[in-house]
Order: structure tokens, then C-alpha cells, then sequence
């Protein structure tokens, strides 16, 4: 322990003390730069591996219990809804007396146009002798019905042409005759006609010329019947004759039905001319 305090040899004991503190900072020195480096090396692993990747890594995310009920089955941006819409009950379950055809939306309605369709409509019946639209029982009318206060014009005399026909040439006895009076309306305007039993009177004679029934005799009603006519178009009215007679004012008519022979059907209608026709009734 000596010599560390007081070295020993020929130099002075200074030096000696500078040898040492020289070696002790050279080991204190070479110490530092080996934590230094330790230390640097370590800094320089972590900085490489958090690098390597070169993006932090994804976080997970576990997804929770999911809740009851119904799951959302919209696409995104609105509903996706297929089918076609049902329109406004395409026109309104079509009534022929609408302008157009058809109605709102995706329907198809039926409506009939202005020059189109002519609906089914029978007459009110019951009278004395034939059938009819007014006047009895069994008669029908093709075309639309119009009240009297429809706005439509009126058919002039000269747009309207009028047939009457009998559905057959003859008729059995257990058949009852049936006449046809067709209303074709020959202007470009849809206009009412009026083919009632006091308007467009039908009158059934005998060989003899005798009148046997007319449809004026005792109407059922006011005795009109409004139609419309479209332009172009035309309406049918048909008259069933039970073969009775008919009496003015409803009076009690004959009790006998009409016989055998060859009888004319004649319509009358104030300003146009008809044709008249023709019948047999048979025995057999």
C-alpha cells in the first residue's frame, strides 16, 4: 500500500502520478466509448425494427354480440323497390264515357275515346205489347245511355241514317219476332239520339194494312231513350214483339195474339226517312 502512495524508483515521484492519471483517462475514456457504443447499437435495433414494416400494424377490432332484431336489408341510397305501380286503377275501371283512354300511372285502363266505344246497356221494360228498351220486356240496347241534360249536341237530322230490319224473315209460333233499329251518326261530331218509343215509333201492321201495335200506345216511362252516338259510329237498339196488339192511351187491347200471315214493321223518327221491313208469322 506503500508504493501506491509513494512510488518507488529513480524518477521523481510526479511523474509517476501523471502516469497514472494519464492510464486512469485513458480506461475512463475507453469505458465511455464502449457504453457509447453498446448504447448506440441497441437505439439503432430498435429504430430497425420498428421500421421494417413501414406502417404500424392494423389495429383489430372484435365485433361485439350483435342484437336481435331484423336486419337492415336497404341498399344504400334509397330503397330498391321492384314492380310496377298499379296507376290510378288504370283509368278508373275504364268507364266509356271518359275522353281518353287509359288513367294515372302504370295501368292500363280501358277508358273508351270520344269516337270509340259504345257500352251495353239494357232497357227499362214493361208495357202493353212489344219489348223493349221502354216499352216491354226483352229488348236491348248497344250504346251509352246519355240523361237529358247531357251536354252533348243533339244529332241533326241530316248526320243521322237509321235502319230497321227484322232479325228474321219468318218465325215460329213459339217464336217471338225481334226488330233491329241501327242510328248511324255520318258527321265528324259525337252527338245524342234519341230512339225511345214516343221518338222513333214502331208501328207493326198487317197484310191488310192494319195497324196491330205501336210502340207510342203505352210507353213505359217518359218513352225516350238518349244514346250517344260517336262520330262515325253507331248505336242498335232492338224491340222484342210478344205478338199482342197494343190500344192508345194503355186501353185494353184485344185479347187475341196476332196470326199467321205476312206483317210490315215501319219506324217513324220526324226528320229522317226508314225504310220499312218486312216478317212472317208461320203455323208451324
Amino acid at each position: 500500500m506503500g508504493s501506491l502512495r509513494n512510488p518507488v524508483g529513480p524518477l521523481p515521484s510526479s511523474i509517476y502520478w501523471r502516469r497514472r492519471a494519464v492510464a486512469a483517462s485513458l480506461v475512463a475514456l475507453l469505458a465511455l466509448l464502449i457504453v457509447w457504443f453498446v448504447s448506440s447499437g441497441d437505439d439503432g435495433g430498435k429504430k430497425g425494427g420498428d421500421g421494417s414494416d413501414g406502417a404500424a400494424p392494423a389495429t383489430s377490432i372484435t365485433p361485439g354480440p350483435s342484437r336481435p332484431g331484423a336486419a337492415i336489408s336497404e341498399q344504400p341510397g334509397g330503397r330498391d323497390e321492384s314492380g310496377a305501380g298499379g296507376g290510378d286503377d288504370g283509368g278508373k275501371n275504364g268507364d266509356t264515357s271518359s275522353p281518353g283512354a287509359g288513367g294515372d300511372g302504370g295501368g292500363a285502363g280501358a277508358g273508351a275515346g270520344p269516337d270509340a266505344g259504345t257500352g251495353s246497356g239494357a232497357g227499362t221494360g214493361g208495357g202493353t205489347g212489344a219489348g223493349g228498351a221502354t216499352t216491354g220486356s226483352g229488348g236491348t240496347t248497344t250504346g251509352e245511355r246519355v240523361p237529358a241534360n247531357s251536354p252533348l249536341p243533339d244529332c241533326a237530322p241530316g248526320s243521322v241514317r237509321l235502319t230497321l230490319r227484322s232479325l228474321k224473315v219468318s218465325y215460329t209460333p213459339d217464336e217471338k219476332p225481334r226488330f233491329q233499329l241501327v242510328a248511324r251518326n255520318t258527321s265528324p261530331t259525337t252527338c245524342k239520339t234519341d230512339l225511345g218509343a214516343t221518338s222513333a215509333v214502331l208501328t207493326i201492321k198487317n197484310a191488310e194494312a192494319d195497324q196491330v201495335w205501336s210502340s207510342k200506345d203505352c210507353p213505359r216511362g217518359s218513352g225516350t231513350l238518349l244514346l250517344r252516338v260517336p262520330a262515325g259510329g253507331s248505336v242498335t237498339h232492338t224491340v222484342e214483339w210478344d205478338r199482342r196488339p197494343s190500344a192508345p192511351r194503355c186501353a185494353t187491347p184485344p185479347a187475341t195474339a196476332a196470326g199467321p200471315g205476312t206483317y210490315l214493321v215501319e219506324a217513324a223518327v220526324p226528320g229522317v226517312k226508314v225504310l220499312p221491313a218486312s216478317f212472317t208469322l208461320t203455323k208451324d
